[in-house]
């Protein structure tokens, strides 16, 4: 069965970087695309950014130039490595697969960014 495990949350200093990992088992990772979501307190989860099963990427906005997602296929993992971190990143993150079909979540991994 599909199983996704996030890890690498914490609390961080505004300014401060984290890298979360997202180890993937239960189906053939390399030829899916894999996202990461967040959902801040009150709010809706919404999608952070993607990687093809290609490499290619696509970011919200509100991150883009600040996180890279990144995927090692030997190692069935992707990464959100998250730079220039700002309140506003406080959020649960969640790995996603969605295979046009199914659609997979993680249990999530805590990220305060806080001073």
């Amino acid at each position: 069965q599909v199983q996704l495990v996030e890890s690498g949350g914490g609390l961080v200093q505004p300014g401060g970087s984290l890298r979360l990992s997202c180890v993937a088992s239960g189906f053939t990772f390399r030829t899916y695309t894999m996202t990461w979501y967040r959902q801040a307190p009150g709010k809706e989860r919404e999608l952070a950014a993607t990687i093809s099963a290609s490499g290619s990427t696509n970011y919200a906005d509100s991150i883009k130039g600040r996180f890279t997602i990144s995927r090692d296929n030997a190692k069935n993992t992707i990464y959100l490595q998250m730079n220039s971190l700002k309140p506003e990143d406080t959020a649960v993150y969640y790995c996603n697969l969605w295979t046009g079909i199914y659609n997979y979540w993680g249990q999530g991994t805590q990220v305060t960014v806080s001073s």
